[in-house]
């Protein structure tokens, strides 16, 4: 187990677990997840010659959980990774790499914050650059106006979404995490639920579980949210207003550090709304993007579904920063 530490970054402090020596990489989860989910990333990172420090996002685990929306919007995700850097690595800037919503967290921390970062990966959330409109807009055009259900749509009703998934943490982590995995057949996350529907109708929960989320990993899972509620990882989607004007700010503006993605072949992600060329799109906002790899067969949890395949894409370009 790596070694765990609380820093303060600001404003709240977070829960950092830390492996190693050398220079920094700060690993930033999603949505639900904790530091937990880069368990197979953590000790390869640390032997290969860095600090390696996996963190639990501000509302999760065992960091801070403040209470109102509006303290989860991007402008404070932001601050807690740079300020982590600046107390873990004040000399020098880190590597940051992001899973879900880690990765828009850590583009917009490259984009925003490039004296605090040497270089940046994400996976399974492309970037596209500063969006023109809010995704709030999008939901509505796509899903909402239409009677479909959306899930980020009913997380917008404080209470509701957390009194689904508290009733029952077990169950809900389970059928939430089958359902956009790897492993899920097609439709099993289904796309034409109305729109009065809950987040868990429909989705199954499978026994036995896929072996690359074990009985104990699960356990661990079950363990932090039962303990902390899903109000704070929930109210990162109460914010696609505010994060849209916060970031106009810096329309315009490119990731200029070596970068790389990786996704997989079977994230909803990557169709939910429509496949396209991201990889072209990306370039276009990422000179240095050194690799852009979709991995055949994996869903959502990328680091957790394959972490040979991710290590080794992640170490390579490590080694060659």
């Amino acid at each position: 187990m790596p070694e765990f530490r609380t820093v303060q970054v600001g404003e709240l402090k977070l829960r950092c677990a830390i492996e190693g020596s050398g220079p920094l990489v700060v690993m930033v989860h999603g949505f639900p997840e904790s530091w937990y989910s880069w368990r197979h990333q953590i000790g390869p990172i640390a032997k290969a010659g860095f600090t390696a420090c996996a963190i639990d996002v501000r509302g999760y685990g065992g960091s801070d959980k403040p209470h109102p929306v509006a303290d989860y919007a991007m402008e404070h995700m932001v601050a807690d990774v740079a300020g982590l850097i600046e107390v873990l690595s004040p000399d020098a800037p880190a590597v940051i790499i992001g899973h879900d919503w880690g990765a828009p967290i850590v583009w917009n921390t490259a984009l925003i914050r490039p004296d605090r970062v040497r270089a940046v990966a994400g996976l399974s959330v492309p970037y596209m650059g500063v969006a023109s409109r809010s995704f709030s807009e999008t939901i509505d055009e796509v899903f909402t106006s239409r009677g479909r259900f959306f899930y980020q749509h009913y997380f917008q009703k404080e209470g509701v979404a957390e009194a689904e998934m508290e009733a029952d943490v077990r169950g809900a982590l389970r059928r939430f995490y089958y359902a956009i995995s790897g492993d899920a057949p097609d439709g099993t996350w289904p796309l034409d639920k109305p729109v009065s529907a809950t987040l868990l109708d429909r989705l199954p929960d499978p026994d036995p579980f896929p072996a690359w989320l074990t009985a104990a990993d699960l356990d661990y899972f079950v363990g932090e949210f039962e303990a902390s509620g899903f109000r704070g990882p929930i109210n990162r989607y109460r914010n696609h207003d505010a994060d849209f004007i916060y970031l106009q700010e810096f329309e315009g503006r490119r990731i200029t550090q070596p970068a790389l993605f990786i996704g997989g072949e079977r994230d909803l992600v990557l169709s939910m709304m429509g496949r396209r060329d991201f990889v072209t799109a990306m370039k276009a906002q990422i000179p240095d993007l050194r690799g852009a790899d979709v991995l055949p067969g994996c869903g959502h949890w990328t680091q957790q579904e394959r972490p040979a395949e991710v290590n080794e894409r992640l170490l390579a370009w490590l080694g060659g920063l």
